[in-house]
């Protein structure tokens, strides 16, 4: 049993399981700020156009008589055809990629944005192939010639 417990721990602790826990959670805080987007934002607006925020009580009754919602045809038994969740669910769809394609391209541009500030590194030339290298490099990645520090000086 100690021997299970110790392997149980042993795979909770490693760093895959770790980074995909910390996956789900920040996912589950994405999803409410894309649906949140979605419903309070971009629905709205879709209404305005459309002239209904709602299209779930769309419904074709099979009896062939009229409801109100398609709670009442629900509640008295009658099969339906519920094209208005079908179309809700398509909307939702391609407003959550919009909303998902809006959020993504604005984290990218602010990654792109410290990256380049990040990437601002002293290059030198090989000595040898005078490929440009990272001054930090002790081998060239071109050549593979071995660089002394009075190669790195020298430039």
């Amino acid at each position: 049993m100690r021997k299970l417990f110790d392997e149980l721990k042993t795979f909770l602790l490693r760093g895959n399981a770790m980074d995909l826990a910390v996956g789900v959670i920040i996912g589950a805080a994405f999803s409410a700020v894309v649906n949140s987007l979605v419903k309070d934002l971009l629905m709205p607006i879709l209404s305005l156009i459309t002239g209904r925020h709602d299209f779930s009580n769309l419904f074709i009754a099979f009896n062939g008589k009229h409801y109100d919602t398609l709670a009442l045809a629900q509640a008295a038994g009658v099969s339906t055809f519920n094209y208005g969740s079908f179309i809700t669910a398509v909307i939702n769809f391609i407003l959550i990629g919009i909303g998902v394609f809006i959020i993504i391209k604005f984290i990218n541009k602010i990654s792109s944005f410290h990256k380049k500030e990040e990437t601002k590194k002293e290059m030198y030339h090989c000595a040898f192939c005078r490929s440009e290298i990272d001054k930090d490099a002790t081998r060239c990645p071109h050549c593979t010639s071995p660089l002394s520090e009075d190669d790195r000086l020298l430039q």
